[in-house]
């Protein structure tokens, strides 16, 4: 859900735990950012499963976001993303409008991955 091409998850492989920290490198528009994130909670049911991570210090935004995958009774899945999030740095701030889109791009690019992991 991450290996989009302009988006990656570093380390490569980690495993996903409280208190695990990932740095998100995007390339866009000609420049890239490395973004850190910690893993704050990780819930493993039957048919459900996800995690979500907060941003760290020197994020570009601050906030949230939650990733999940629930597998219904009718044998559909369904793949979630919840975020929330306000722009820190000054550079997001000045370009909030060009973060949004970014935001929604990852959001269509992560769910189209994982319909190729069918």
């Amino acid at each position: 859900m991450f290996d989009l091409g302009w988006v990656e998850l570093f380390p490569k492989g980690v495993t996903i735990e409280p208190g695990v920290t990932v740095t998100v490198l995007s390339r866009h528009l000609g420049f890239y950012s490395l973004n850190a994130c910690r893993v704050i909670y990780v819930f493993r049911e039957e048919r459900r499963f996800g995690f979500a991570y907060g941003t760290l210090e020197d994020h570009a935004e601050q906030g949230e976001e939650r990733f999940s995958i629930d597998w219904w009774g009718d044998d559909s899945v369904w793949y979630e993303i919840l975020s929330f999030s306000r722009p820190k740095q000054w550079q997001a701030k000045m370009a909030r409008p060009v973060s949004r889109m970014l935001q929604r791009r990852f959001a269509r690019d992560s769910k189209a991955a994982m319909m190729k992991q069918r």
